[in-house]
């Protein structure tokens, strides 16, 4: 029977045996009726099922019934036979607690000894939920007890909170579960910091264990509970308040900077040996984790109160922190909470090294969360020192240490090591031996002799190859912003700046002069000097450019021989066209593609646009790439779906569809037409997509012809000879000042959409969108694969472009190959160009 088992179960031979037994025969009926339940329901499985459904729902309602007509001690005796009763016999909580929940809420006159008992009972689920549930309901029993009865059960409430912090369960409520049962713990005991709250044996928690086992204070505890009630990413100000006042009365500043030390430097711990899981987690699988996430409240409590007590000392911790947690390749396991809290905690350090920090860890970060959580900090920092959120990114621009000639200086073991940037690609490490050779690589001597000071310097050598990196991205988005510069800050911190003013001095900028009545702006030429005395600075555009204007700049980077760091006079223009007037709010300019999907997904991320990934999962159907332009006041929407169902986990190809804008409005974006889109965020939005398109359609696959049959050759077909995009102009207008300065120059000549070239054998029409051949005079295809190797598409590696562009490099390649094909030695490519040669 029910009632036997039950009280078999309630002997524990510990100080509670009476309260569960007594509890059990106030209520004997209860055991009676729950007992004949369970019979019901066993019997409900077989063929008169029906028959014993009508007799469990009877009996339930008669169960209902009695238990509503308790008084409060037959109610309080219900509740322990109840919780006895659950997970029992097969029977899961969930099927009294209803039942539990309404018995508390209405009763009165727990003892203590009965509050014992039932929190004793819930730390014996074995489902994380269910003991959270049913401790959030015990608590309510807890909480109407005095401070005679919490001290008596406080062994019980201590050992619930233990469970509790090595218990897998929802974040949000063991929060506000710890809370409870700590604020009842300090009711008895305000200097007892309960167990668990400090995780034992973990490194970097000691310096607080150390402090709480030898020198236990009031303050002490108060501190290490307020900062463990800590769970949102940023604190109020009253916490913050709060935290400094705690921190000073228990002299605590210390302890917080060497754990926050410890969290940024020390050893991982291991999931074989730390945390609830180790038990199950099995097969030899294992990761390292700086914090289990049971602990993460009183880690981030701790994060921020270094970053209010420690000043400049806790910036360098807070930057190692958040990259470790948050970064790339770190050997941790990610922990996006953690890294949150560095990075916001950062912001409101007040001091100027955090905005280093900051901008360092943009440039490495690339979770999505993170980087938004990022750029508000960014904005943060930027609001308490009075200056936008665009200056404070401009002004956080590491210098690297790095002199104004761009360059860095050590001397070991006579050797001297050079860490320079060349150009705006280009950093290198270079070393001078003692009798005055140089190398690229490290001689012996500097390798034995100096192995950290080495590994320190091609470790800059890395880090200023990301900023230059970062840089020119960040510079290259201004080109849709129209911002403007007073001319001093301008030089400050653009063109006097190590790293960014590498950039600075292969662009065009336009200059307007204080003296000058009618506030003409002035273009003036890479590296050189403004005339008269400039007031105000700005990039140059060539959508504000006549063409005339436009041209002569192009002929003069070409004449010159001037490359610039991103393509700034050879840069296309794309203007609302008659159609997307018609339109209204998309345009269909770049639609109807057929493109490489993964590679459409990796030119989003390396362009900076956010996308979903489209699979065969819930919101995989639809793709929406997003990017911001023109200071991040207007964004630019393109829409693509799966070309057709492969039958894998993502598509193989891709259908792009519409482009469309919005404009921000508040914290939301509102769609807008396209006529109200400004010109240059227009203009720059189109190109990126235009860059997606063309580099992704199948139509520049050159292997296609090789599948034979398929779907969508009709698509290559039309697309691959297919009239001139706006990119494909503008490198046809770079060849004309080209192509007369190569030495294939008598060769080549421009047809339309075709580069010609003359060879040895035939005649070929290179297509300056695709870089497809055709050979004349029956426009056979010819197939040439591109080299993968480095350098691949430089002609004979003496070839002067203005601007960096793959597709550019690839045409003039096969031009030089096929204006020598009487030297061509590929069988492959001999085959296709003589088998229909005359």
């Amino acid at each position: 029977m029910l009632y036997d088992a039950l009280v078999a179960e309630s002997r524990r031979n510990d100080a509670l045996d009476d309260v569960r037994s007594a509890a059990l025969v106030r209520v004997r009926w209860l055991v009676d009726l729950l007992d004949r339940q369970r019979a019901e329901r066993r019997w409900s499985m077989g063929p008169e099922y029906r028959r014993f459904e009508a007799a469990d729902a009877a009996t339930r309602a008669e169960i209902d019934e009695r238990l509503a007509a308790c008084a409060d001690e037959e109610g309080r005796a219900a509740v322990l036979c109840l919780m006895l009763a659950a997970c029992f016999d097969d029977t899961s909580f969930w099927q009294y607690e209803a039942e539990i929940a309404s018995l508390i809420s209405r009763v009165r006159g727990w003892t203590p000894g009965e509050v014992a008992a039932m929190v004793l009972r819930t730390t014996e689920y074995d489902m994380g939920h269910w003991f959270a549930n049913s401790l959030a309901m015990v608590l309510n029993a807890a909480d109407q007890l005095d401070a005679d009865g919490c001290r008596a059960v406080m062994p019980w409430l201590r050992h619930a909170h233990a469970e509790l912090m090595n218990t897998t369960v929802e974040a949000r409520l063991r929060a506000s579960l710890a809370q409870r049962l700590r604020t009842l713990l300090a009711r008895v005991d305000e200097a007892h910091i309960p167990e668990g709250l400090i995780p034992a044996h973990t490194p970097w928690a000691a310096p607080l264990s150390d402090r709480a086992d030898t020198a236990p204070t009031r303050e002490l505890a108060d501190f290490v509970r307020h900062l463990a009630g800590l769970s949102g990413p940023r604190p109020s100000q009253r916490w913050r308040r709060t935290c400094l006042e705690l921190a000073d009365a228990a002299s605590a500043r210390d302890i917080v900077a060497d754990v926050l030390r410890a969290l940024a430097e020390d050893d991982p711990l291991c999931s074989r040996r730390s945390g609830a899981h180790t038990g199950w987690i099995g097969g030899g699988y294992h990761y390292h984790y700086v914090v289990h996430q049971n602990d993460g409240d009183l880690a981030r409590g701790i994060v921020w109160a270094a970053a209010l007590t420690g000043g400049p000392a806790a910036v360098r911790h807070l930057d190692a922190l958040a990259l470790r947690t948050g970064g790339p390749g770190t050997g941790v396991a990610e922990d996006l909470k953690l890294a949150g809290a560095a990075i916001n905690a950062l912001a409101e350090t007040g001091d100027p090294a955090s905005l280093e920090a900051l901008w360092r860890l943009r440039s490495r970060i690339r979770q999505r969360a993170l980087r938004k959580q990022l750029d508000t900090a960014l904005v943060t920092a930027a609001g308490q020192q009075g200056i936008t959120a665009e200056q404070l990114v401009e002004r956080s621009v590491p210098d690297h240490g790095l002199a104004s000639d761009r360059s860095l200086e050590r001397e070991l073991g006579g050797h001297r090591i050079r860490v320079a940037i060349e150009d705006a690609t280009t950093v290198r490490l270079t070393f001078t031996r003692p009798d005055g050779g140089t190398s690229r690589t490290a001689p012996t001597a500097v390798k034995d002799g100096f192995p950290d000071e080495l590994r320190e310097l091609k470790a800059l050598a890395k880090e200023v190859r990301g900023t230059l990196s970062a840089e020119r991205t960040r510079v290259e988005a201004l080109m849709s912003a129209g911002r403007e510069w007073p001319y001093d800050e301008w030089c400050r911190y653009y063109r006097d700046h190590p790293v960014t003013g590498v950039l600075v001095r292969g662009l065009i900028w336009e200059f307007r002069n204080a003296e000058d009545a009618d506030g003409e702006w002035r273009a003036v030429a890479p590296a050189a000097e403004p005339p008269g005395r400039p007031e105000r600075v700005r990039l140059w555009h060539p959508i504000r450019a006549s063409a005339d204007d436009t041209r002569a700049w192009r002929e003069h980077l070409v004449a010159e021989r001037l490359r610039q760091p991103f393509k700034q006079a050879f840069r296309e223009i794309y203007l609302l066209t008659p159609a997307e007037e018609e339109t209204g709010v998309y345009s269909n300019r770049f639609a109807a593609h057929i493109v490489h999907y993964r590679q459409l997904y990796a030119l989003f991320k390396e362009r900076g646009w956010q996308a979903n990934f489209l699979g065969r999962h819930d919101g995989g159907h639809d793709g929406k790439a997003r990017a911001e332009f023109g200071g991040g006041e207007w964004r630019a929407c393109f829409h693509h779906e799966p070309a057709a169902d492969d039958g894998g986990y993502a598509p193989e190809h891709a259908a792009t569809d519409q482009v469309r804008f919005e404009r921000r409005d508040g914290r939301r974006w509102r769609e807008v037409p396209l006529a109200e889109v400004p010109p240059l965020v227009f203009s720059e939005a189109m190109r990126d997509v235009d860059l997606f398109v063309g580099v992704t359609s199948i139509a520049a696959d050159p292997d296609w012809t090789d599948r034979g049959e398929d779907r969508y050759t009709a698509y290559w077909r039309t697309a691959t000879f297919g009239a001139l995009t706006a990119s494909a102009e503008a490198r046809r207008e770079a060849l004309e000042r080209i192509l007369p300065r190569l030495k294939i120059a008598e060769r080549c000549s421009l047809d339309g959409r075709f580069l010609v070239v003359a060879g040895d054998l035939r005649t070929y029409r290179i297509h300056l969108g695709s870089a497809n051949i055709l050979m004349e005079p029956d426009d056979a295809y010819l197939c040439i694969v591109p080299s993968r190797g480095k350098g691949a598409g430089r002609g004979d590696g003496k070839v002067f472009l203005p601007f960096e562009d793959d597709r550019l490099s690839l045409i003039l390649s096969k031009a030089f190959l096929l204006a020598a094909d009487s030297r061509i030695t590929d069988e492959t490519i001999l085959r296709q160009i003589k088998r229909g040669a005359r």
